[in-house]
């Protein structure tokens, strides 16, 4: 797949299985997260990577948080599944750093910069995946019980896998709806 393909063709897939990347195509993915735009050279990311048994325990986690934060039964009730749907889900944080030229939102934006680029090596490699926010990206006791700070943002889970189905997605979107000329 050449690079205009990918950049043209990607898709998120949330019909997930195994198996997941293998140790080969996961460097490839690492190796894509620290490529992209880094202002300042802060490198504002870190990634916690949960397959296997890890699975189970960021489940855990979340189901304790949905728990001690009152949210509704349907959230406790799913907690522990929703990290059952990929084989591999990367957290991605961006730990903010104080920094006079670097603001907040550019560290924020270079952490999902690494996401997109993940999840464009996956595709590139025949896997799929999908980008997840929501109540658990935002959580405070999530974050305290992945040992991050207050400050740090959760930028997203990028669960990734084998894509179950074959289904390409229309476009959406036409170039001349968002772009105009000055």
């Amino acid at each position: 797949m050449d690079a205009i393909e990918l950049l043209t063709t990607r898709q998120s897939d949330s019909n997930l299985s195994f198996p997941g990347p293998t140790d080969a195509q996961l460097e490839v993915i690492k190796k894509a997260a620290l490529k992209v735009p880094d202002h300042g050279g802060l490198a504002p990311w870190k990634f916690i990577v949960v397959q296997g048994e890890g699975r189970d325990k960021l489940g855990e986690i979340y189901h304790q948080a949905a728990v001690s934060e009152n949210q509704d039964e349907r959230t406790i009730s799913r907690a522990k599944e929703l990290t059952q749907r990929a084989p591999m889900i990367i957290i991605a944080i961006s730990p903010y750093q104080e920094h006079p030229k670097v603001p907040r939102i550019e560290q924020i934006e270079s952490a999902a910069c690494s996401v997109f680029a993940m999840q464009q090596a996956a595709f590139a490699q025949h896997l799929s995946g999908v980008w997840r926010t929501g109540y658990f990206a935002q959580s405070p006791k999530v974050k305290s019980l992945l040992g991050l700070n207050e400050q740090d943002e959760i930028v997203g889970y990028l669960y990734l896998g084998t894509p179950t189905v074959a289904c390409t997605k229309p476009v959406r979107h036409k170039a001349e709806t968002f772009f105009s000329d000055l």
